[in-house]
């Protein structure tokens, strides 16, 4: 690709690391394809940097790499953009197309989308909308059921409110990914108790029958050109833990290309036809777009939706053994800069509302008491 590639990683996020881990994947893919590619870091504190190229991730150890450019984002003239904090002569940051590796917290749920929309630079990671439904688990759950989904009953906790199943129960976070904050409980008084104690769960957590019996599958999907889903995989447990978490599928050397996994996984092929379907289903229900995951729990023979993620790790480059690397970032960037452009086009009031409204005095009668 000729025009210049941004990849972004970090955020203020419980998943700031594996942020990292994905951003210089993607950089290393697009150099090797011939791209012309930049990175910028978003810190911890919520500061951004260009850094240099190259970087590893040891090198963000103690925040930003040595050689990096602090930047600010201004708003000038009508614009938004990104400018370096020192130096006299301060011009903005050509950014190209962002390629966005951000997970959890504001950079996949949304709010980053929202910014680049605002300063009219293409990005990918879907919609603003879809972004923000794919990371609340109960409205994603609840969506499943309304479109026949097969998916676990899921409450939300809250004091008082009983869930209509029987213990033992799996907590989750509400809002994030990477099974992060996630507990085992016996009793609705424990997870009642974690929304106060655990800092994962203090923004809204939601509640799912826990059983034993149910492994972990995963399928990843594309959507430009068109849709097409990836191999499934069954991901591997340590037989010490009683989900599928965050040790389990970071901690490798290699993070997620290193997990243990079957790919594809050893299911039934009527299994395998109906969990395509279903990850087709799960895109055209939520509109998300660009490469993301669909996170299954089965026992072998049914399978229910478990959660999606937009901007999964490592892109899920690693569920597309036959597929180039550099092929399904650039069908996400070229999908960040069709969707920028039917935006531009889109047509707006004339101000017939305006010219019709009258004085404003009007449109204040009937309210209640106003100060004098």
């Amino acid at each position: 690709m000729s025009e210049l590639i941004t990849v972004l990683f970090g955020g203020p996020s419980a998943e700031h690391d594996i942020s990292i881990l994905s951003g210089l994947q993607c950089e290393r893919v697009l150099a090797e394809s011939g791209d012309s590619v930049q990175c910028v870091y978003w810190d911890r504190g919520g500061s951004w940097h260009l850094v240099p190229a190259d970087t590893e991730a040891r090198d963000y150890l103690e925040g930003a790499p040595k050689g990096s450019t602090e930047l600010e984002i201004r708003l000038a003239h009508g614009e938004l953009s990104f400018l370096p904090v020192k130096g006299m002569r301060k011009r903005p940051v050509e950014l190209g197309v962002v390629l966005l590796a951000l997970h959890g917290g504001a950079g996949e749920s949304g709010g980053a989308q929202s910014l680049f929309a605002m300063m009219g630079v293409p990005a990918t990671g879907s919609t603003p909308a879809a972004a923000a439904l794919g990371m609340d688990k109960f409205a994603f759950g609840a969506l499943m059921a309304d479109v026949g989904l097969p998916a676990l009953p899921r409450r939300l906790v809250v004091a008082g409110w009983e869930p209509d199943f029987e213990p033992p129960y799996i907590v989750k976070p509400r809002f994030g990914g990477s099974s992060i904050g996630i507990e085992v409980v016996d009793d609705y008084a424990t997870a009642v108790a974690l929304t106060t104690t655990s800092p994962y769960l203090r923004d809204g957590a939601v509640i799912e029958p826990y059983r034993k019996d149910l492994f972990d599958l995963n399928i990843s999907f594309v959507t430009y050109p068109e849709f097409e889903s990836s191999l499934i995989e069954k991901p591997t447990r340590s037989s010490s833990t009683a989900i599928y978490d965050y040790s389990n599928k970071y901690m490798g050397s290699d993070g997620l290309t290193s997990a243990p996994r079957e790919l594809p996984a050893q299911i039934p092929d009527s299994v395998a036809e109906a969990m395509a379907d279903a990850a087709l289903r799960v895109q055209q229900a939520t509109g998300l777009d660009g490469i993301c995951r669909v996170d299954f729990l089965s026992d072998g023979e049914q399978f229910y939706v478990n959660e999606v993620n937009s901007i999964p790790g490592a892109m899920a480059l690693y569920l597309w053994p036959e597929v180039p690397p550099a092929q399904i970032l650039h069908g996400m960037i070229e999908q960040a800069k069709v969707r920028l452009s039917q935006r531009a086009s889109e047509t707006f009031e004339n101000g017939a509302a305006l010219r019709a409204a009258g004085g404003i005095s009007g449109k204040l009668a009937g309210l209640g008491p106003r100060a004098v």
